[in-house]
């Protein structure tokens, strides 16, 4: 009823993989180099961010802005090493918009509310979040607002996207030799044979005609003529 599968290897079918990136050898050492880079810039820009003050507005957004920068540097590190297609990068309308701006709108929310003193929008946040009753919530990511800017910049990251490689279509192949006319065929004279077959006529051994037309028997052979005696016997 069920047939026996059979254990193919997948060197079978190396000849009928495409060749895309991810199957080239130096894919993964390329992408791992390039995380280990992008890991080693963040962790710098994490440290630098600690010898900011958050005591004040300015120093607040420049840490947490730090901490952002950081996780937007992890998400290049994989668009550099190929974690897409290579080729020229790009942003992806579709994923800033609907992947980016919802976070960016949360996340900048919270900071906002958390700001050290009163002035960029502090108190108007304050006090939306006390109407929609969410007061609660935004209050209790105090203690995560680093990870929360991280989240930010990674996100902001993962909206850009590469091109691809160039690749060129090729058709299937064009016979390219010159092919020259054939020679003009004289009408008249093929037509020759068959009006010279349709005006055949047939005349048997006295001369009379016994058929006119086209034909393709084999005329009549005349009567054989008789052989006068032999005088010399």
């Amino acid at each position: 009823m069920f047939g026996r599968r059979k254990n193919v290897d997948d060197s079978t079918y190396a000849a009928d993989r495409p060749a895309t990136v991810a199957h080239r050898s130096w894919y993964s050492p390329t992408r791992a180099v390039m995380t280990l880079i992008g890991g080693g810039a963040a962790i710098f820009l994490i440290w630098l961010a600690t010898q900011v003050s958050d005591e004040t507005n300015g120093g607040y957004w420049a840490q947490y802005g730090l901490v952002a920068a950081a996780g937007l540097v992890m998400a290049f590190s994989q668009l550099v090493g190929g974690w897409t297609k290579w080729g020229m990068p790009r942003i992806s309308p579709t994923v800033l918009l609907v992947g980016f701006l919802p976070v960016l709108v949360v996340g900048g929310w919270i900071l906002l509310a958390h700001q050290p003193h009163s002035g960029v929008y502090r108190g108007t946040i304050l006090n939306w979040s006390s109407d929609l009753g969410i007061r609660g919530l935004v209050d209790d990511f105090k203690e995560m607002l680093p990870a929360l800017s991280f989240l930010i910049g990674l996100t902001f990251g993962l909206a850009f996207d590469t091109t691809g490689p160039a690749t060129t279509v090729v058709g299937p192949d064009v016979d390219r030799r010159v092919t020259t006319a054939p020679p003009a065929v004289d009408r008249r004279a093929t037509d020759e044979p068959l009006t010279a077959e349709r005006d055949v006529a047939l005349r048997n051994s006295d001369g009379e005609v016994v058929h006119t037309g086209a034909t393709n028997a084999p005329a009549q052979e005349p009567a054989p003529r008789a052989v006068p005696p032999d005088d010399t016997a």
